[in-house]
Order: structure tokens, then sequence, then C-alpha cells
């Protein structure tokens, strides 16, 4: 897995499940662009355990990233009539009801691999056959990716560690900051901490074009 970080996000369309039960068949991040930061994330597979907490927390704090005009997306291998599924079961019975945010439909794994978060590998033998080895699931990944559609931010989990939301709260307000004030934010900065002028070539250079 290489890093995505300063580079342009991975470009799809594919079909997914918006507003917690409208199946839509053409979503991309794309329409995004120069209007909203996203918060793009994988999480490995419907109806399990680790994952239900994750998307019910970061639809608990929905209306933190929509107040810094933050679009959330989540994604998973699994099919839009498995999302849409798990949306109708209740919370308290294992389901993401009530969960709003659209989730993306990787059935084709291409999204998953193009992040770089694919658990697997597939190949084709000597009989011209796809074999695969591995889950060919995703990995936690999360991906905060500015209005110009670059990552700025990257983090990748193995299944069994749920992330911090906070935290992705976190890594937007620094990178808001600094668009907005051209200071760079130092270890454990938080919302209202003092910040420090860049001394790095490539800030600048980043700064100039912005």
């Amino acid at each position: 897995m290489s890093s995505l970080v300063g580079k342009k996000a991975p470009s799809f369309n594919a079909a997914a499940v918006v507003n917690g039960g409208e199946i839509v068949k053409d979503f991309s991040l794309d329409q995004f662009l120069g209007k909203n930061h996203v918060i793009f994330f994988f999480y490995p597979k419907d109806f399990t355990f680790v994952c239900p907490s994750e998307l019910h927390a970061f639809q608990n704090a929905l209306s933190e990233f929509e107040s810094r005009g933050v679009k959330v997306v989540a994604c998973s291998t699994d099919t839009e009539e498995s999302h849409w599924g798990w949306l109708q079961v209740p919370k308290n019975k294992g389901g993401i009801q009530g969960v709003t945010y659209p989730i993306v439909a990787d059935t084709s794994k291409t999204i998953s691999e193009a992040f770089g978060v694919l658990a697997g590998e597939y190949e084709y033998d000597m009989d011209g056959n796809l074999t695969a080895s591995g889950p060919m699931i995703a990995f936690r990944g999360l991906y905060l990716i500015n209005k110009d559609g670059i990552v700025m931010h990257q983090l990748v989990n193995f299944f069994p560690l749920g992330r911090n939301v906070d935290e992705a709260i976190r890594m937007v307000d620094a990178l808001q900051y600094f668009e907005e004030n051209g200071e760079v934010c130092p270890a454990n900065w938080q919302k209202g901490d003092a910040a420090m002028k860049p001394s790095f070539d490539g800030v600048a250079d980043y700064l100039s074009k912005h």
C-alpha cells in the first residue's frame, strides 16, 4: 500500500445508499469538488461488530462535520442491497438504522484497491482463471480530501482497531485552520490553540497555488 497524501483522490462512480435508504446507481466524490472537504472512510463488512460502532459514531458527529462544510461518505465491498438491508436493522439489534450519510458499494473492489486498502491479492493462474488470496475486503482506511480533490490526511487501521471520530474532526480543524491562516498545527493541536509560521518550502508552495 502506498500513501495517497498530496495526490489526487482516485475518482470512481459506483452504486450507493443515501439518506438512509435510497439507492443511487452513479455516486461519485467528484460532486463535491470545489465545494466541500470530504471524509471518505472504508470499513470491512456489513453485519459485523466493530463496524456499526464506527458508522454510528460518524452519524452522531455528523452535525460537527456539516458545520465545517465537510461531507462524510462511507464505503465497503458489500453490495448496495446489503447496505440497504443493514440500514433497516435497529441499532439495538446490531444494525445501522439512522445513518444518513452515503454508503458506497464497492462490489468490484476497484475503489478499495485504488485507495490502497484492499486486504488480499488477486491474479490470473496459468489457465487464465482469476484467483484471489486473502479476504478481499477493505481495511479501515480514512481519507481527508480537500476541495481540490487532494488527499490531505490518510489513516489505515487493521480490522480489529476502530477509529477515533474526534481525531477526524481535529484533523479537519487543523486543515481548515492551515488553509485559512497559512499557519501549521503542532502536535496535539486543538481548535483555539496557537499555531506556528511555516518554514518548510513545500508549505509555501502549496499556499501559492491555493
